[in-house]
């Protein structure tokens, strides 16, 4: 039995010159800790990329674009490197702030907050960005977009998200924008939680200030979402971070199995979290915990790395960025339906 416990030996890293992110990341997989584990969640990413009938989804929490992960993430669903996004509205403004041309700006978090207030200065651990222009940017929503939307229509998130990326593009918005980019390459974005953002409540104004009734219909994107998992050949899951999007996108397997009688469970798994499990929230819960609930297949290819996804993403996406020159996928291409009915077919794609 030792023999067999101690048959592959670690492998000390050297300084290379010109040698690429992947073949350093390869090389990495024989080293140990969270960087082993950084390693093989390019293994199990490039492991879905390479499966013929999968859906990748992408759960993307926090607020990640003014932390400059914008470019990434849209590179990401460009490239087809995801199939479908769950977001947080934080992450979606911002985007939106930004595809106006806007920006924010390198700050820092030992400052006097008070004085940022005085000057509508916003703070963002140590990133800042001008609350004058998010001001506009959220009149620009209640007055340029909302009279797109449809009175007493019942919409679901995605639903005002694919049209805000035909708005965006429209408007001839920045390429890099995710919400763009997801409606110019039909990967569907939800944000079960739009209504907790600037976006959201710019949105109840149209309502509030023009006699509007525009309506999100939160059990709409449980329905649509968990279709998309109930209809795929099989599912892969990816996470950045934890809280809703993580849930929303588990709950996804859990629905199908109750409506299809068959297990569902998602095939390949990796979450990159700093959050950790015995405080028994499910930012921090393992796949192993999750396999418990039938999120997560029995024999699921999972991984998770515990780092700061600023760290950890831009890294991981050079790496599949590179091992993927020209990508072979059958990706999967989604027909929905006005009521919320969908067909999934997969179409053999270069990208």
């Amino acid at each position: 039995m030792p023999s067999k416990l101690l048959k592959n030996p670690t492998r000390p890293l050297e300084v290379q010159p010109g040698r690429s992110v992947s073949e350093l990341t390869d090389e990495m997989l024989a080293t140990g800790f969270q960087g082993r584990k950084l390693a093989e969640t390019v293994d199990v990413w490039a492991r879905m990329l390479r499966d013929k009938k999968t859906t990748i989804w992408l759960g993307l929490a926090g607020a990640m674009v003014p932390a400059g992960m914008r470019r990434i993430i849209s590179y990401l669903i460009r490239r087809r490197m995801i199939d479908a996004l769950v977001t947080t509205g934080a992450n979606l403004y911002h985007d939106l702030y930004e595809s106006k041309g806007k920006k924010h700006y390198v700050g820092s978090h030992i400052v006097d907050d008070l004085m940022l207030r005085k000057h509508y200065v916003d703070r963002i651990y140590d990133v800042f960005a001008d609350e004058t222009g998010f001001y506009k940017a959220d009149l620009w929503v209640e007055n340029d977009f909302c009279p797109r939307l449809h009175d007493n229509r019942r919409y679901s998130s995605r639903e005002i998200l694919c049209e805000l990326g035909k708005f965006l593009q429209e408007y001839k918005a920045e390429k890099d924008s995710i919400t763009l980019s997801a409606y110019e390459s039909g990967v569907p974005i939800f944000c079960p939680a739009l209504n907790d953002s600037a976006l959201g409540f710019a949105i109840m104004f149209a309502n509030r200030r023009k006699n509007r009734r525009i309506i999100l219909d939160a059990l709409k994107d449980v329905d649509e979402s968990s279709k998309v998992t109930e209809l795929a050949g099989s599912t892969s899951v990816i996470y950045l971070g934890g809280g809703v999007p993580k849930n929303f996108i588990q709950q996804t397997a859990v629905i199908a199995g109750y409506q299809t009688r068959h297990d569902r469970s998602h095939s390949y798994a990796i979450q990159i979290s700093m959050d950790v499990p015995m405080w028994g929230g499910l930012s921090g819960c393992t796949f192993e915990e999750a396999q418990s609930w039938g999120k997560i297949n029995r024999r699921a290819k999972k991984v998770t790395c515990y780092s700061d996804v600023t760290l950890a993403l831009p890294i991981v996406s050079q790496a599949l960025g590179e091992k993927f020159k020209r990508l072979r996928r059958n990706v999967p291409v989604f027909e929905w339906g006005r009521n919320g009915n969908l067909k999934i077919n997969y179409e053999r794609k270069v990208l």
